[in-house]
This record gives structure tokens, C-alpha cells and sequence, in this order.
């Protein structure tokens, strides 16, 4: 299942709980509106994984990072693994400063290195 909202793309796997979301661009607040419930009907009860896949990311209004410290209350919990995959430094350090709002182990993986980032986040 793959569902294209503006520069938000989620894909579900066949198996598991792994989602992969591509996002290119500057991510608004409507976004949010538009993408998060797509995402929680993706996401299974108990623990899932996301591989945040930044194409041309241009970062978040101040709308935007809100409903994303909300979303990730919300789901404190029910996240066992981010991968990141970016091509900027900046987007390194997003991993580091994500931490504290999450439970989940995150790790950051350079565009070139997406497989592994794939390979790690549905690895036991």
C-alpha cells in the first residue's frame, strides 16, 4: 500500500511492522493533518519501524515541528527503531536531537547507504 500526500510519501512492507516514509521538501502543519492519520492506520499495534528516507528535506515550519513533538508523545512508546536517511549534516544531528522524544533506537544513514539503513531497521 502506498499513499502520496504532497511531498509525503508512506509505503507500508508486506510484513512486519516496517513503514517507510519519503519526504522531500519544507513540511507544513497541513502536511501533518494529511499524513499522520495515514501513518497511524499503517502502524500495528506494538512495536514499529520507520526508515525516514529525506530527499531535498528542507526542514519544518514552526506549525509543522509542533504537530511532529505531538505525533512523537503520542507514540512515545510504540516505536522500536527510526533509520534516517539524509544527505546533510544538519539531518545527522536531527537523530541526536530526536532522542529524548522517543523510545526508539535511532540511527543515521547517508543516501548512500540506504540498504543498510533498510537492512538494520528489519533486522532482529
Amino acid at each position: 500500500m502506498t499513499t502520496k500526500v504532497k511531498a509525503i510519501q508512506l509505503q507500508k512492507a508486506a510484513e512486519g511492522n516496517f513503514i517507510e516514509i519519503q519526504i522531500t521538501g519544507k513540511l507544513t502543519a497541513e502536511d501533518y493533518e494529511e499524513f499522520i492519520p495515514e501513518l497511524e492506520s499503517l502502524m500495528k499495534e506494538g512495536k514499529n519501524r520507520l526508515l525516514l528516507e529525506l530527499n531535498d528535506f528542507h526542514g519544518w515550519t514552526a506549525g509543522a515541528l509542533w504537530e511532529d513533538t505531538k505525533f512523537s508523545f503520542k507514540h512515545f512508546r510504540d516505536l522500536e527503531r527510526i533509520a534516517i536517511v539524509g544527505d546533510k549534516k544538519w539531518e545527522k544531528g536531527m537523530a541526536a536531537f530526536s532522542k529524548p522524544f522517543t523510545a526508539a533506537t535511532i540511527h543515521y544513514f547517508d543516501t548512500t547507504s540506504l540498504n543498510e539503513a533498510r537492512n538494520w531497521i528489519q533486522s532482529k
